[in-house]
């Protein structure tokens, strides 16, 4: 059976994190169908390193939700890390309620789509978008919740 190994950082404490057992849940759901063992690291930041991320690496001068880093293995190394998730607490709170949601479904939602970015999933055309938007909302209704692209 495969295996998700999870580095989770929270530098940055607020109100209404998820626990590593909630983090470990979510991670699982979008990775183990790929029956692959991957390490990846879940970084919980302020909205400045979120801004300082975004503005260095997608020239976005604001704080996002969630941003996503893979990790290219270099060829002839065998390597399960997956890479980086860095997800704006804050940023994500906020969205939550601004778009009534119950909090830990959002943060659901940004571990899910996170994840799947870092498989190379995107949503940069229409086909892409709803390729990955179909896989999000059915696994969140296996946990459980409501489309994240429906606001309550």
């Amino acid at each position: 059976m495969a295996t998700i190994t999870l580095d989770i950082q929270r530098p940055y404490q607020t109100e209404n994190l998820p626990s590593d057992e909630q983090f470990q849940q979510w991670a699982d759901i979008a990775l183990l169908p790929y029956n692959k063992d991957f390490e990846l690291t879940i970084r919980v930041v302020n909205n400045d390193e979120s801004q300082q991320l975004n503005k260095q690496y997608r020239d976005k001068d604001k704080p996002t939700n969630v941003l996503s880093f893979p990790f290219e293995v270099p060829d002839g190394i065998e390597l399960d890390l997956l890479g980086d998730l860095v997800v704006a607490a804050d940023v994500v709170s906020t969205e939550a309620i601004d778009q009534n949601k119950q909090i830990h479904a959002h943060w659901a939602h940004m571990i899910i789509h996170g994840c799947l970015h870092l498989l190379g999933y995107d949503h940069i055309t229409q086909d892409e978008a709803e390729e990955m938007e179909a896989i999000e909302i059915r696994l969140m209704a296996e946990l459980g919740h409501n489309n994240p692209y429906i606001a309550s």
